[in-house]
């Protein structure tokens, strides 16, 4: 076990560096520059002399090697330099901004569990077969909504035609309601979709078959066989689709005007504060790689078969 868990913690490292690396040559690659976009307003009436001096304080006069370097440096000290825009440690922004981040991603993370148990569960206990099959169809439905589109549509629903749910002035909980809708809808559907495959396949094992002549009911074949068998599997993608809700927050909370990871994005790139998007996307980097650890390390105990692979004592 020892040696599966240092070397998948070398490649969570190299996975790492390579975010850390690929962004920042994308945000070099990237035309203007972000001094200059803020200091070249003539409210401020700086001098080309003034200015240089600023962006020779942020090191933007460097060559992209010793840039590198630098950045390299400072975050694996934690520092991940200051924003341009906001003229405050990127710590700090990301402090402010990550918890409302969080309770989204948590909130929509557990509302597309519910909701992919619901939709695998009629899909399978449903006394019709024509309901059945309406049911099976949802998943790929809801994975082809667009976020965008469907806060939008939520947005004029519940908000603007039923009044169920205020957008403007809500209070902190009721603010929350429609996007975590946004976000659990689409990420349902890879879970349900996985959910009710496995079910499907672990259904028909032998030794579902062996239970069901010993006199066990459908429903309890189910709950005890069936759904431990086919859960892990759906464990593994559920913690791949958890690092992409942070992701679907950029959009969710443009959309619905809230603070977080996500809007501090969309306003830094609009300003190409590179040391923000910097930041943000090592923070993303991070936490993927963090959860996908901990799914792989997590699954030998879930599934004996697994340990005699990770070198697990069984």
């Amino acid at each position: 076990m020892s040696r599966y868990l240092i070397s998948r913690i070398g490649q969570a490292l190299v996975v790492l560096w390579a975010a850390f690396t690929l962004s920042f040559v994308l945000l070099q690659a990237l035309p203007g520059d972000a001094v200059l976009i803020k200091f070249l307003n003539p409210d401020f009436g700086l001098s080309q002399e003034q200015i240089a001096d600023i962006r020779a304080s942020y090191g933007a006069d460097r060559s992209v090697t010793a840039q590198y370097l630098h950045a390299l440096g400072n975050v694996l000290s934690g520092d991940f330099g200051y924003s341009i825009q906001a003229g405050v440690p990127v710590r700090q922004l990301l402090a402010e901004n990550l918890p409302a981040t969080l309770r989204l991603a948590c909130l929509a993370f557990l509302a597309a569990v519910v909701l992919a148990f619901a939709v695998t569960l009629l899909s399978t206990f449903a006394t019709f077969a024509w309901l059945r099959s309406a049911i099976q169809v949802l998943p790929s439905l809801f994975i082809s909504l667009p976020v965008f589109w469907l806060g939008i549509m939520l947005i004029q629903i519940f908000s603007f035609r039923l009044r169920l749910v205020s957008v403007i002035n809500p209070g902190p909980w009721e603010a929350l309601i429609l996007p975590v809708a946004t976000i659990a809808v689409p990420i349902s559907a890879p879970l349900a979709q996985i959910l009710m495959r496995n079910l499907d396949a672990v259904a028909h094992q032998p030794f579902v078959t062996v239970a069901r002549a010993k006199g066990a009911s459908r429903a309890f074949a189910f709950w005890r066989h069936v759904l431990r068998n086919a859960l892990l599997p759906t464990l593994a993608i559920a913690g791949v689709l958890f690092g992409e809700l942070l992701a679907g927050a950029v959009v969710t909370e443009t959309v619905f005007g809230l603070n977080g990871i996500g809007a501090l994005t969309h306003k830094a790139v609009g300003n190409q504060d590179a040391a923000v998007l910097q930041a943000v996307v090592l923070f993303c980097a991070v936490a993927f790689v963090v959860i996908t650890l901990f799914v792989d390390l997590a699954s030998p105990l879930l599934d004996p078969r697994l340990r005699s692979k990770t070198g697990a004592p069984a």
